[in-house]
């Protein structure tokens, strides 16, 4: 399929851009560890990214996706896990195979890019900077820059309204049901990473408009 020019391109980071789950599996380990309870183990934390760290610590903490741990277990918890992952944002991280090329492409054709996470300010910019990625975004919307976050539309709003593009003409990139909802909600179009962190369950079931193996085939999809 091929899609109308967008007016502008979002990217979601965590599964879209960036392989962070080294990194947070590493800093949950140590955390558990920490607290004298079992480590949990990269296969587990690829399957509860996606929400930001709190939800993180918190899928940790009862080792499952839902459920809420003891109030003062996470509040032990949390402030040690923000220690650590502040110190190993980028230790492990890399980037998908293609996103710097693709990013290049599509900046060199003139569209207007940004980046939507769910991730913090204090661990966004300086992974993007440390991967070699900050330069491509006019804008980057963390997960603590506004009131709400995705699958809040908010966060696609405000970078529309940034860019000055009615939201009918902007695309999404993301990886999980909670930028599909997002995109959704804005009146976004949304193209899904099939490789990303979607708590174990197939991209293609929340019903993207178009998913893709690796980023290098999304300047194929636009004119």
């Amino acid at each position: 399929m091929k899609f109308d020019r967008p007016a502008m391109i979002l990217f979601d980071v965590d599964g879209t851009l960036v392989d962070s789950v080294p990194d947070l599996a590493w800093c949950v380990d140590r955390m558990m560890e920490q607290l004298g309870l079992p480590a949990r183990g990269e296969e587990k934390v690829r399957n509860w990214v996606g929400n930001g760290v709190e939800a993180l610590v918190r899928r940790a903490l009862v080792d499952r996706l839902e459920g809420e741990p003891d109030p003062e277990l996470f509040q032990r918890a949390y402030p040690l896990f923000l220690e650590l992952y502040a110190g190993n944002t980028s230790k492990r991280s890399y980037l998908y195979p293609g996103v710097k090329e693709t990013l290049e492409t599509l900046r060199e054709a003139g569209y207007p890019l940004g980046s939507v996470t769910n991730k913090a300010e204090q661990f966004t910019l300086p992974l993007l900077e440390q991967l070699g990625i900050r330069e491509f975004f006019r804008i980057v919307v963390s997960g603590d820059t506004l009131p709400r976050k995705k699958p809040d539309p908010l966060p696609l709003l405000h970078a529309a309204e940034f860019f000055g593009v009615p939201p009918r003409e902007a695309l999404m990139v993301g990886d999980s049901i909670s930028d599909v909802k997002a995109a959704r909600a804005a009146g976004f179009r949304i193209v899904c990473m099939s490789y990303g962190y979607n708590h174990g369950e197939d991209i293609r079931d929340a019903g993207p408009d178009a998913v893709i193996d690796e980023m290098t085939r999304l300047p194929g999809l636009l004119p």
